[in-house]
């Protein structure tokens, strides 16, 4: 398995990236010599900083050691400056994990009395924890994650202690078995609690987001996001990242990419930034859990590639030269570092490239540093979240070869330390202590045009707890007439979050200079569109905007409005936007169940007789979403558009063919037999098309005859007839449904698709659909990539699911074998017992070439 993160137990999914202990085909020896390896006992603070390579005009400053403060993974500061610690001592405090589950986790304030720098006063807000997750600081008090309870904590007498605890969610950490509870596997471990833009709170490793509004939480479904850490722009949009993958981002809101079920693949969201994982620590680094394979260490020792990628963070202060405002910080706890990334803009979207050759922003020769969370402070500097501890791997997970590692250099001692840093532009002086909690509401609104994301962060979270109606007014002026556009953003934002948002300002704020601005009015005033004509009138003045920000959230926006106006206006944005693919997916998303339609629209109308670059691609989208659909009376129409085509108009025939014929429906994998779509009768415009003289028809239409049928086909094979299930089956369905969303669902999401980067899909994959002995060895003893799934190779590491029992595991697997339109046989608990018995001496994952060897 590949190294791991501080915190496995934390920081990975259930569905990939573990596997236990030693793999047995594996020899483990060691590619570092023992005298190479320096040693690595816990340094005194001040010859830790010694140990840092910053990179010049920056300097790194201790903020917090212990005994203030031990094991922390999680800061926030509150509106007086005082920094928040969320400290998880439970985890690792031996090399078997013994005592994990004891109640020493701890959220404490610290203060600096003296004004030093240094945090010099600590005060336990909350203690008996169990492995506690995530910090958000929300009404005085603070939601705390503490598996599987999500808790507002409150202090209600003013001691500085929490003395009310109040259940928001009772699954932020999904259970891997409900039998068991959450705790009995720790790598259900959702975390972050970033409070967005939006208003809403967001996490990784989680797929639900929860809203404040004063009284219950409001809580939705969202996107699974990452393993540890979430961060946002200065526009709130969202980065995370994963073990071995460094950088993804949401360019788009990811809430409207789902709304069209038939187009599955719409691209905006969990975008990979950055493919190049290269990294250059400052010292060897063979304490890593696979330090043995080869191209894991460099010849000289040190870690190649990215193993523990997590907390990104986008830098939003005041301090740091101008330049690096907007970059992205990730930490690298395994290789002792932290990396940088430089935005590049491209449209509506964006890439990330490397600050430096060959080198880090900042690099520890200590083997301890291990940073594992990174926050922008009020002062407009970095703060580094360091857990300052040996043993990076749960004992779950650790090989003999880490063992002795972590036995040769005594780091399984010493493990309730914990530091905090900040890292300070050489050029600039720290930006001063805030006093927000004693700040009239007047000066609140100020504080949203502050050049530090802190501040406007914090003010607009004030402003909403409060509601107080003296600031509408205030907020209204500056969200339509302010000299800052991310203060008008913010207080855009602000009076959406409570509640107080109208007609008159949102039409205003949809005509601001800037794009960003104008996308946020256009997104906020969805709700209203629909009863306020004079409102929509205002948003269709934009489908000329030449901004890809505004024409991307108007062609979301218009998809909201069902009506004829905005579905002309959606023509025109694809027209001008075609070759775009965030926009192009933004209008195919808005059109559920009228794709045909829409093709009808654009094929009458003269605009779209010339080819355009994305022309093509976006014709074909539709067709894909309209075969998808499988109504053959549907099917039948759009394949007499592609005949009628004219002459001139070759390029729309084929794009509308090419789209049919690339669509992916339910088809044949190694044994086992899935019907095509089912049309009433030959479709005679399919026909036409096979007798056309044009080659390029002919061979469309060849490839097109065979993902339908209907009867009497000639050469067809008979219709498959689906063997119902039993009662018994039905309920076993029932249960694995159940069972699925909350174990496999995050990575593999409901829909069954996978996700890019993270899980292969399940729909049509031979894995699924094939063997059930396969399937249930998977499950049983877990999987090691790479393995090809619908033609696509996926790098992986997938655990064991032997915490089910065969029941369990039964049921699972008969939910994936007859969702999504599958038709393959039940697995029944006794195939379960059996495969169990069969490989009960195996600990090692299987891989692609063992399990293609089983019948």
């Amino acid at each position: 398995m590949r190294s791991r993160l501080f915190l496995l137990a934390i920081l990975v999914g259930l569905n990939l990236w573990a596997q236990q202990g030693d793999p047995g085909d594996e020899t483990q020896t060691p590619r570092v010599p023992r005298e190479l390896i320096p040693p690595a006992p816990p340094l005194p603070p001040e010859q830790a900083l010694k140990s840092f390579k910053v990179q010049p005009g920056f300097r790194i400053e201790l903020v917090a050691a212990e005994p203030v403060v031990h094991n922390p993974i999680q800061i926030a500061f509150d509106p007086e400056g005082r920094l928040w610690v969320l400290e998880m001592r439970g985890y690792m405090p031996n090399i078997e994990g013994n005592g994990e589950l004891e109640k020493v986790g701890s959220v404490v304030v610290l203060e600096d009395t003296d004004g030093d720098g240094r945090m010099d006063k600590r005060t336990v807000f909350l203690d008996g924890l169990v492995m506690p997750r995530a910090l958000s600081l929300v009404r005085g008090g603070a939601l705390v994650a503490e598996p599987p309870m999500l808790w507002l904590c409150q202090d209600t007498d003013g001691d500085g202690k929490c003395d009310r605890r109040t259940p928001v969610a009772n699954d932020y950490a999904t259970e891997a078995d409900p039998k068991f509870g959450a705790r009995a596997n720790h790598e259900h471990t959702s975390n972050g609690l970033l409070r967005n833009l939006d208003n809403w709170i967001y996490s990784a490793n989680h797929t639900a987001r929860f809203r404040d509004t004063g009284g219950p939480w409001q809580r939705e479904a969202t996107m699974f996001r990452g393993q540890w850490g979430i961060s946002q722009d200065d526009f709130g949009r969202l980065f995370y990242n994963s073990n071995e993958d460094p950088l993804r981002a949401d360019f788009v809101p990811s809430q409207y990419l789902g709304r069209n079920p038939h187009y599955r693949s719409a691209a905006g969201a969990n975008v990979q930034l950055y493919d190049d994982k290269a990294v250059w620590p400052a010292r060897v680094n063979p304490g890593v859990n696979r330090g043995y394979r080869t191209g894991q260490l460099r010849p000289d020792g040190t870690l190649a590639t990215f193993t523990a990628a997590c907390a990104p963070l986008v830098y939003r202060g005041d301090n740091f030269p101008d330049e690096v405002h907007g970059n992205v910080f990730v930490c690298e706890p395994a290789g002792n570092l932290i990396k940088r990334y430089v935005l590049e803009q491209r449209g509506v979207s964006f890439k990330a490239t490397n600050a430096y050759d060959k080198a880090e922003f900042l690099a520890s020769t200590d083997e301890r540093f291990r940073p594992v969370n990174l926050y922008n402070g009020p002062d407009g500097c970095l703060y580094i979240v360091d857990l300052y501890h040996g043993i990076l791997q749960h004992h779950l997970y650790i090989t003999s070869y880490l063992r002795q590692q972590i036995l040769d250099r005594g780091l399984e001692k010493h493990t309730d330390f914990g530091r905090i840093y900040r890292v300070v532009n050489e050029s600039k002086p720290a930006g001063p202590r805030p006093q927000l909690s004693k700040a009239s509401p007047e000066e609140w609104v100020k504080a949203l045009s502050h050049p530090n994301g802190w501040w406007r962060d914090t003010a607009q979270r004030l402003l909403v707890e409060r509601n107080d109606s003296t600031t509408i007014a205030a907020l209204k002026q500056l969200a339509v007439s302010g000299a800052n556009p991310l203060g008008r953003l913010h207080g855009l934002w602000t009076l959406d979050g409570m509640r107080q948002l109208d007609v008159a300002t949102l039409q205003k704020v949809i005509s601001d200079p800037h794009p960003k601005v104008r996308a946020a009015a256009m997104r906020i005033s969805e709700p209203l569109l629909k009863n306020q004509p004079d409102l929509l009138n205002e948003l269709l003045k934009h489908t000329g905007d030449p901004a890809p920000d505004a024409q991307l959230q108007l062609a979301f926006t218009l998809g909201e409005v069902k009506e004829p106006r905005a579905e002309e206006a959606m023509a025109q944005v694809a027209r001008q936007n075609a070759q775009d693919i965030y926009i192009r997916d933004a209008v195919i998303t808005g059109l559920d169940g009228r794709e045909l339609e829409f093709l009808e629209r654009l094929l009458a109308d003269k605009d779209w007789n010339e080819k355009k670059p994305g022309s093509d691609k976006f014709l074909g989208a539709l067709a894909q979403c309209v075969f998808s659909e499988a109504k053959p009376d549907r099917i039948n129409r759009l394949l007499e558009l592609a005949v009628k085509r004219l002459e001139s108009e070759q390029w729309q025939r084929l794009a509308l063919l090419d789209g049919i014929s690339s669509t992916k429906p339910p088809s044949a994998k190694g044994n086992v037999k899935i019907r095509p779509v089912l049309l009433n009768a030959e479709p005679a415009a399919l026909a036409a098309l096979e007798k056309s003289q044009v080659k390029e028809l002919q061979e469309r239409a060849k490839r097109i005859a065979g993902l339908v049928t209907w009867p009497g086909k000639p050469g067809a094979e008979p219709e498959v007839v689906v063997k119902p299930m039993t009662a018994e089956e039905q309920k076993r369905f029932a249960q694995g449904k159940e069972l699925f969303l909350i174990s496999c669902g995050a990575c593999h999401q409901p829909h069954g698709m996978g996700q890019e980067g993270l899980a292969p899909p399940l729909v049509d994959s031979k894995w699924v659909l094939g063997s059930p002995q396969r399937l249930v060895r998977i499950v049983l003893h877990g999987l090691h990539g790479p393995i090809n799934v619908n033609g696509n190779t996926f790098q992986l590491d997938m655990p064991a699911l032997d915490v089910f029992d065969d029941d369990q595991i039964a049921a699972i697997l008969t939910f994936v074998r007859r969702e999504w339109g599958h038709t393959v046989s039940p697995v029944e608990p006794e195939l379960v017992k059996t495969v169990r018995a069969e490989t009960e001496k195996r600990e090692e994952a299987w891989t692609e070439a063992e399990l293609l060897k089983i019948p």
